[in-house]
């Protein structure tokens, strides 16, 4: 009885010191990996380097498709600790069209409050502008229903390893519309920790994409390459990746 007078007390005064001692500091999980840096721009691209680029519009592309043929990513809003992501089990998106009923979720969408979801390219920094709605079944005060955006930042990772390219979204604000003032740092820090733990890490690149085996018929042999090491560099509305191969062959059997 003492620890639900203290929720709903929390609660009702707008999430503040109790709140957060209950659901803790709405963080991004760690990387998995090493944090990919710029290139050496003293020497250069060491040899064995090829460069890889990408532009705002091809993400428009992927996240317009997904919206159009997926259905938009929805991911469950919990008091309780979200559970682990790491390299050997990833974070998995939940599929669901918010139907309008209270199920505890915030799902992103393509654009809302002004603003159009997707991937920007800006002053050497990856900006992820996130439209959202999202519904929450809150202890006596019922459902809550709201929407708005999130502003967030992604980092990106290389693991060796798993020649897994890593995104992680850090989500540094949330902009609520429809929802009391008093709940306002509750519903908050729900959406921010969801967003945070639930999404978490991306895997931009895997082994598929970055790994290389070409058959050289008149070699009776097969030339390998494996990444050694990733490198970016963003500059208007682009990001380059300098991906430094370790070449190998091996002779057919």
């Amino acid at each position: 009885m003492k620890y639900a007078l203290i929720l709903v007390v929390g609660l009702l005064l707008g999430g503040g010191a109790v709140f957060y001692f209950l659901v803790g500091a709405p963080r991004a999980r760690t990387l998995p990996g090493v944090p990919i840096r710029p290139p050496d721009q003293s020497g250069g691209d060491p040899p064995g380097t090829a460069v890889v680029s990408f532009d705002e519009k091809f993400f428009d592309t992927v996240l317009s498709t997904i919206f159009r043929d997926l259905q938009p990513p929805a991911f469950p809003l919990q008091l309780a600790a979200l559970g682990p992501a790491d390299s050997e089990h990833p974070a998995q998106f939940t599929y669901a069209m918010y139907q309008g009923d209270c199920n505890d979720r915030v799902v992103l969408v393509p654009e809302g409050s002004g603003i159009v979801s997707g991937v920007r390219f800006t002053e050497g920094n990856i900006i992820t502008p996130l439209a959202f709605t999202g519904s929450y079944n809150a202890p006596i005060l019922g459902c809550l229903r709201f929407k708005g955006w999130a502003r967030a930042n992604m980092q990106l990772s290389f693991e060796q390893a798993t020649q897994t390219v890593y995104g992680r979204i850090n989500v540094e604000g949330v902009n609520l519309e429809g929802i009391d003032p008093g709940m306002n740092n509750a519903v908050t820090a729900l959406v921010q920790k969801a967003l945070n733990q639930r999404v978490n890490p991306l895997q931009i690149l895997r082994a598929q994409q970055l790994t290389l085996a070409i058959p050289v018929q008149a070699s009776n042999g097969t030339l390998k390459a494996q990444a050694r090491d990733v490198r970016s560099e963003i500059q208007d509305g682009i990001i380059r990746l300098h991906i430094t191969y370790d070449f190998s062959g091996v002779k057919n059997q």
